[in-house]
């Protein structure tokens, strides 16, 4: 099973807790393997970090920076990451949704961490159940 995550950009360090529980959960009790996650903001970044510490543990997971925009080279996640096909040929202010709704079409887990009823975070839950993917919704 895939899993992919998204939240407000802002989220505080008090959720990193959270994410470790319900990640650990996701790979002991739902046999996920394998994540997805951006890079932009401190959502993605506490995720990240949860994600490097249980693959210590769980050497077999796999996880995957998915990018918007090319890396740069001295990016030291380069080895984790995913540069979605056809990307490229979407204007820049679009880059972000593209790369979020191609994280969506390969999961079948979505992780959010949605604050308020708007914003890109909540808007991609709302399309996630749409598209029949199961939703957690974590809160701090």
């Amino acid at each position: 099973m895939i899993c992919t995550f998204f939240g407000n950009r802002d989220a505080s360090d008090a959720v990193r807790s959270i994410l470790y529980d319900t990640v650990s959960k996701l790979i002991n009790e739902r046999d996920v393997t394998e994540f997805y996650v951006g890079n932009n903001g401190n959502f993605d970044r506490l995720v990240l970090s949860v994600l490097k510490e249980l693959n210590k543990q769980y050497p077999d997971i796999k996880y995957y920076v998915v990018y918007a925009y090319l890396p740069q080279k001295d990016d030291e996640n380069f080895l984790h990451t995913i540069y979605p096909e056809g990307i490229e040929n979407v204007p820049k202010r679009f880059a972000i949704d593209f790369r979020n709704k191609w994280m969506l079409a390969r999961a079948d887990i979505a992780v959010t961490y949605a604050k308020n009823k708007f914003g890109n975070a909540y808007k991609l839950s709302v399309l996630a159940i749409k598209k029949g993917k199961e939703v957690i919704n974590i809160e701090s």
